[in-house]
């Protein structure tokens, strides 16, 4: 089989690591099956699409809604080099999942507003799937509604209109779309279970996403919740593209 590829962003090795851990583990991938590249440590490689099955985008500290002048000169290498590469994924309608960070960034690729309109605190809500969803093969067997993680300080204010709309959520409307066939992001996190959602509360307790003197008590709120639907989606997509 063909590799698959995480693309990382996170400066802090333990989540970085934990996120890869994730994404092996609800990927149903071997270590040799996911290759992982982090950006925020070293430019983007040259990319030959044909050499992976697909690309995972993981989540970030980064915000691509940031002013400009307020980036620093990783984040804004980062987003260039992940706007070059979404050039040719969604060219080629090459299989892509984004992972929270994934919405803003194939968003604003495509078009979309991406502001502060529906953050989320980090916690769990009520994902429902639309009609286009539920009629979609990554989705194929996921209840019409499920409980999810989410945690972000951005989001697109509406749908790009080159996406078709797979999830929404009372909080914020768009939680899942599909540019293409085969192009998709979300944006609560298919990769977290219970024991990683924690771990990234304690990672990230002064990131600015919750009261830091809260932590425990997201914590305690994170422990007393049932995830269990979301990681289906990675494990459905890389069983849908798995290529030799």
């Amino acid at each position: 089989m063909k590799p698959f590829l995480l693309l990382g962003t996170r400066a802090e090795n333990y989540a970085a690591d934990a996120e890869y851990r994730s994404f092996l583990r609800f990927g149903g991938l071997a270590e040799g099956e996911l290759r992982r590249i982090r950006l925020e440590a070293e430019p983007l490689p040259a990319l030959d699409l044909a050499d992976y099955s697909g690309i995972f985008l993981g989540g970030s500290p980064f915000n691509s809604s940031d002013p400009q002048e307020s980036k620093s000169g990783v984040q804004v290498r980062v987003e260039q080099e992940l706007g070059r590469l979404l050039d040719r994924v969604v060219a080629e309608d090459h299989p892509f999942l984004g992972a929270c960070y994934g919405v803003g960034t194939l968003g604003r690729h495509q078009g979309a507003v991406i502001d502060s309109t529906y953050a989320e605190s980090v916690g769990t809500v009520e994902v429902t799937l639309t009609a286009d969803g539920a009629a979609d093969p990554l989705l194929a067997g996921l209840p019409s509604s499920f409980a999810a993680y989410v945690g972000h300080k951005e989001a697109c204010a509406t749908v790009p209109a080159s996406a078709v709309l797979l999830a929404s959520s009372a909080t914020c409307p768009v939680q899942m779309f599909r540019v293409g066939r085969n192009v998709y992001a979300t944006q609560f996190h298919p990769e977290l279970d219970v024991e990683a959602l924690v771990g990234r509360i304690d990672t990230y307790r002064h990131a600015g996403y919750f009261p830091p003197e809260e932590a425990d008590e997201y914590m305690a709120r994170a422990r007393a919740t049932v995830v269990d639907q979301p990681e289906l989606i990675l494990r459905a997509f890389v069983t849908r593209y798995a290529r030799d």
